[in-house]
This record gives structure tokens, C-alpha cells and sequence, in this order.
């Protein structure tokens, strides 16, 4: 082969390589960027934002998370908590964060489904500026009383509350949370009035719970289970379809309420724009953390129930939940301004 043949064959090579870029448009640049993405991530430590105070469901979950997640990476995953506004405050710091796979959300139904619906104003977009990564943990909600109450059973809490209209108040983690609303529509179906008195997350909630400033509430099962087996509050019944295996003797709420169901659910979600193969590689990595028998058993033992799967399987679970919870807040009333 000539000096000269050598040099247009290798000409031909580079405009058939630049005309296969060109024909890929803008996809040849973004499959080039997130590679490059991908193999340098995460290279300093990772923030997982909590929309509540330390030691509820939420935080549990994150906790979980970010621990397993360190080990895979070799790098820190760090979980912060940022409590107010029932979620909003975090989950608008997490809507507005560089979109560089270095800040995260777990989210919960109130950031990602419920308080579009309470509040008459948004500081974000639910649909729009948070994306799904993972979903994490799924976790029925208990309904709970102090000791001090007069009341045993589902039927003895509505039959007490109908005779002191007006008397009863009940706890929740915090405004927009499923502990308020699960209870918004307990109140609703069982035809019975009790004050909400909103905390900022479920320790301080569950502590004036103990204490008898509160006199009953709903909150995650994984928060109360300690609280629970050691007597200090009494767990009348769950919200879940069916009883939960941990509390195998509490009845389900709907076998009072029929049609009565309102669950918990924890999942990562990440900023819009944020580079996809940084979504998939974390949530592929979280799937399979979930699937590691000691973390099942972990998750077990707090009564919740680990799920997984794909960003695509998180979104249709988020937009199916989303409308569950615009009929919920609908028939309870609830609304925040």
C-alpha cells in the first residue's frame, strides 16, 4: 500500500467517524459524557438528604442505605437531616442542587405525593424536578395509643373518641406526613374528631406519645416497633390490607374500616439533569444491597419490607401513589397554608 493510499484510507476513517457522530446528533455527546461520568463517581462524598429528624423510618432507611453504599463505592455516603415544612424544606434543597450525583433525597409519599395536594403553594415541582433512582422500603403504619387511654381495640379508641367530641388529640411526624394523613382518614371513616398536633419527625412525636401529651397517633411501624414490645405505647392496629408479621396479634384497621389502607413508603430519588448512568449505577447497586438476605432480615425486623427494582418501576409507583393519596386528602379534608 502507498505512503499516499495509507494517508486517504485514514482520511476515509475519520470522516466515516465523524459522520457517524453527526448522524447520532446530540446522543453521541451524551453517550461520551455520562461514561466519563460514570467511571469518575463518585469521587468525594455523597449527600443523602432526610426530610425528618434523626431516628424515624426515614432516617432508618437513609442510614441503611448510605452505610451499604460506602462499602460498594469506597466512598463516604453521608445522610443529613433537614426537617421541616413536612418534607419541603429538604426536598427544595435536594430540587435545587447541582445535578451532579452528589446530592440525593429520600424521599417519601409526602415529598413525592401527597403535599402537592395539602399545601396551596409549592416551593418545587413533584413531578418535575425530582426523578426516581430507588425504591428502598415499603412499611405499613400502626395506630397507637398511651397506656393511659381507655381503650384496647379499634372499636373501644372510636367508641371513646365519639363519647369526648372534640377532647382527643393525636400526633403526627410532621404536616403532609402519612402519619397525618392515615389518621385524617381514620378520623373521616370511623366518624370521630381529634386534634393534630404536628411534630418534627417521629422521636419528639413518639416521646410526648410515652409521656401522655398526645393520646394516640399513626406512625411507621419500623419508628414505634421499640416502643411497642417494650410496653410504652399500645399498638391497636395496622394499616396495611393484612396483619403485619411482626405484629401478628394487631389487627388491621380495615377489619373495623372496611376499604381502610394507607402505607409508607422510603425511596432515593436524585435532582432533575442529574447524568443517567449515575441514576442506574445507584440504583442498580441499591437493588442489589436489597437483596442481600442480611439486609433483608435487617429491614424485616423493623417491620418494614424491601423492595428495589428500576427508576422506570419507582416512577409508576410514585404516579399510581400520587393519585391514591389526591382522593385520601380529598376525603379527609386536610389542607396546609
Amino acid at each position: 500500500m502507498t505512503h499516499t493510499t495509507h494517508d486517504r484510507r485514514r482520511g476515509w476513517l475519520k470522516a466515516a467517524g465523524a459522520a457517524m457522530l453527526a448522524g447520532a446528533g446530540s446522543l453521541g455527546a451524551l453517550s461520551a459524557t455520562p461514561a466519563f461520568a460514570q467511571a469518575e463517581w463518585p469521587a468525594k462524598p455523597v449527600r443523602i438528604v432526610v426530610p425528618f429528624a434523626p431516628g424515624g423510618t426515614t432516617d432508618i432507611s437513609a442510614r441503611l442505605v448510605a452505610e451499604q453504599l460506602s462499602g460498594v463505592f469506597k466512598q463516604s455516603f453521608i445522610v443529613e437531616n433537614k426537617a421541616g415544612a413536612g418534607g419541603n424544606v429538604a426536598a427544595t434543597e435536594v430540587a435545587n442542587a447541582n445535578p451532579d450525583g452528589y446530592t440525593f433525597l429520600m424521599g417519601t409519599p409526602g415529598t413525592q405525593a401527597i403535599n402537592q395536594f395539602l399545601y396551596s403553594k409549592m416551593p418545587y415541582d413533584t413531578a418535575k424536578d425530582l426523578v426516581p433512582v430507588s425504591f428502598v422500603i415499603r412499611v405499613p403504619n400502626v395506630l397507637m395509643i398511651n397506656p393511659g387511654v381507655k381503650a384496647r381495640s379499634i372499636e373501644e379508641l372510636i367508641a371513646l373518641a365519639k363519647s369526648k367530641p372534640g377532647q382527643m388529640s393525636y400526633g403526627s411526624p410532621g404536616n403532609g406526613s402519612t402519619g397525618q394523613l392515615s389518621t385524617e382518614l381514620f378520623k373521616t371513616r370511623a366518624g370521630i374528631f381529634a386534634t393534630h398536633i404536628p411534630y418534627r419527625g417521629s422521636n419528639p412525636m413518639l416521646a410526648d406519645l410515652m409521656a401522655g401529651q398526645i393520646e394516640m397517633s399513626i406512625d411507621n411501624l419500623p419508628s414505634a416497633m421499640p416502643l411497642i414490645k417494650s410496653g410504652k405505647v399500645i399498638a391497636l392496629g395496622v394499616t396495611s390490607e393484612k396483619p403485619s408479621p411482626q405484629l401478628p396479634n394487631v389487627p388491621p384497621i380495615a377489619s373495623v374500616l372496611p376499604g381502610y389502607s394507607a402505607e409508607s413508603w422510603f425511596v432515593v430519588v436524585a435532582p432533575k439533569n442529574t447524568p443517567a448512568p449515575i441514576i442506574n449505577r445507584m440504583s442498580s447497586e441499591i437493588d442489589k444491597i436489597l437483596k442481600k438476605p442480611e439486609i433483608i432480615e435487617r429491614i424485616k425486623q423493623i417491620g418494614g419490607e424491601p423492595v428495589g427494582g428500576t427508576p422506570e418501576d419507582l416512577g409508576k409507583f410514585i404516579a399510581a401513589e400520587t393519585a391514591k393519596w389526591k382522593k385520601v386528602v380529598a376525603e379527609s379534608g386536610a389542607k396546609i397554608d
